[in-house]
């Protein structure tokens, strides 16, 4: 693929429609591209965060260790971020990623993210926002895993 079909797929992404285009080249140039197999993992819950993945296409599960095993939080597919929040916040990834599907993606590092956001505050604005929208629907189903679990202990 070409580096400009690359931007064209990160501009695409709400976090990236308003960066500028050359520092969308950047991220492009700076990503690399890689494959999973379904069933493969991307990260774990627990591991450092060193980058975000751009999903270009394929279905990832999110997963999340709970105390009576690994339960499917969620789900990500084409034109989705993941793996930001831990960049963002500095700790540990929350979940677990595995591939549902056959899946492309664009695995972007974390300096190289962090140097174009604090260029952009625009970028950083979507980022914060699309952040908050997902967690507010994460904790949302998360609840709603712990009250099922707890119907099937009582």
């Amino acid at each position: 693929m070409l580096l400009r079909d690359e931007v064209q797929l990160l501009r695409n992404i709400p976090y990236f429609k308003h960066v500028d285009p050359c520092k969308l080249k950047l991220l492009a140039f700076a990503s690399q591209r890689a494959t999973y197999n379904t069933g493969d993992i991307l990260f774990r819950q627990g591991d450092g965060g060193d980058a975000a993945y751009v999903i270009l296409s394929g279905k990832v599960d999110l997963l999340s260790d709970m105390p009576t095993g690994q339960v499917r939080i969620g789900e990500a597919d084409s034109k989705s971020i993941i793996g930001e929040m831990s960049l963002l916040c500095q700790g540990p990834r929350r979940m677990t990623a595995r591939a549902a599907t056959e899946v492309e993606t664009l695995r972007i590092a974390k300096d190289c993210l962090g140097k174009v956001m604090a260029d952009s505050p625009r970028m950083s604005m979507e980022f914060s926002r699309a952040l908050a929208e997902r967690l507010r629907a994460m904790t949302t189903e998360l609840d709603t895993v712990r009250l099922r679990q707890l119907s099937l202990v009582d």
